[in-house]
């Protein structure tokens, strides 16, 4: 697939239909406020949907209740293999790589900002690493788990930004495209999957093709449950490589609503990391996977510790070499690395399940008023344009 400013521009210009459809109905029949309330029940697959539930919400829950028809179960176990082997270097590119590439493009980090939701970046962290852990687990997709109906309440959480920007007249259509359009959910889907493969290289981890194609393929998956047009989407790492290089060299750089957004990242992190004296290691590793361009864009302090994060894959590497090479010493490391995001996870929700509701308002400030063998090392495909020297 080959993706040109056109095919990108082109995409600008769609939502999602089916989510955008149910919110605009919520919202005309008053019926927001009994839907929140009423889907704080719903947290299971399977589990009945509750009386009283808005028909359009019950339409829409029911509609988008399966997978899709096309998923390769085999890769998917494949997936949740590479992610316990790998679940905290994949936390780590998540928090300090993938969420600051949200922030280093100016019209996302104004969307990120224009939510309630973004005063309190532990909320939003949480989220997203609860997500990505009903994802990984082996029941995802199975009667009584918890991660079909977060996507469905993600895909509708997006629809209703979308509402809001359009029926306040608050975003530029017109010159912007749509909020949260097509380009931007493909973006977001490349910066989760091929940009935290990406940082995990760089970080020194050790992968196989075939746990990097079978990480990709799952967040393929997710993408087309939160309603990503599957014509457009990137289907292979090559595919994903032209497209994230695009999307970036279209949209990155520096704003204050980044900067303020990476400001409050790094502030939380440091609250978790026990101390003060390894306070500045957030800044160091958020530098170290986003380079310095991208971080100075951020206003992300440089540090001592700088060098010191240049020097993590190096450690990794002897403890990659360990779980290579002794099944203790990787059956060891897998738990700690699990008891690790446990911890990290428990420190963001305060042992709550997080629930995404339709907002209601956003902020005004915004102008809206209220595992696989371990053969065959993978690479990152090289860059599609060109690098500075």
């Amino acid at each position: 697939m080959t993706y040109t400013q056109a095919s990108l521009d082109a995409l600008r210009r769609s939502g999602d239909e089916l989510a955008d459809a149910t919110v605009a109905t919520l919202f005309e029949r008053g019926e927001v406020g009994t839907f929140n309330t009423l889907m704080r029940y719903v947290s299971t697959a399977g589990a009945p949907l509750p009386d009283g539930l808005p028909d359009v919400a019950r339409e829409y829950l029911n509609a988008t209740a399966a997978p899709p028809s096309w998923v390769d179960w085999g890769e998917m176990e494949k997936a949740r293999l590479f992610f316990i082997d790998n679940n905290v270097h994949i936390s780590t590119a998540l928090s300090f790589a993938s969420m600051p590439a949200c922030y280093v493009v100016p019209h996302v980090a104004k969307l990120l900002s224009a939510t309630h939701g973004l005063n309190y970046p532990s909320k939003r962290m949480a989220e997203t690493g609860q997500f990505t852990v009903h994802l990984m687990r082996p029941d995802a997709f199975e009667a009584g788990s918890r991660f079909i109906p977060a996507a469905q309440k993600v895909r509708l959480l997006h629809a209703s930004i979308r509402h809001h920007l359009r029926r306040e007249g608050a975003w530029d259509t017109e010159s912007a495209g749509v909020p949260i359009c097509q380009e931007d959910m493909i973006g977001g889907q490349m910066f989760f999957s091929m940009l935290v493969l990406d940082s995990l290289h760089r970080l020194g981890i050790h992968m196989s093709e075939e746990g990097a194609d079978a990480y990709y393929y799952a967040w393929r998956v997710v993408g087309a449950m939160l309603g990503v047009d599957q014509d457009a989407v990137p289907k292979s790492l090559s595919d994903a490589r032209e497209f994230l290089d695009l999307y970036m060299i279209r949209h990155m750089g520096p704003s204050p609503e980044g900067a303020l957004l990476t400001r409050q990242l790094i502030d939380l992190y440091e609250e978790v990391v026990p101390g003060t004296f390894f306070d500045p290691i957030v800044s160091a590793l958020i530098r170290h996977l986003v380079g310095d361009t991208c971080a100075d864009w951020l206003e992300v302090p440089r540090t001592p510790w700088d060098t010191v994060a240049k020097a993590v894959p190096h450690l990794l590497g002897v403890l990659e070499t360990i779980e290579d090479r002794s099944p203790l010493g990787a059956w060891a490391l897998d738990r700690v690395g699990h008891l690790t995001t446990v911890l990290e996870l428990s420190s963001l929700t305060r042992g709550r399940v997080m629930h995404y509701a339709i907002p209601e308002h956003l902020k005004k400030e915004y102008g809206v008023p209220s595992g696989p063998a371990r053969t065959g090392r993978w690479s990152p495909p090289p860059a599609t344009v060109p690098v500075a020297g």
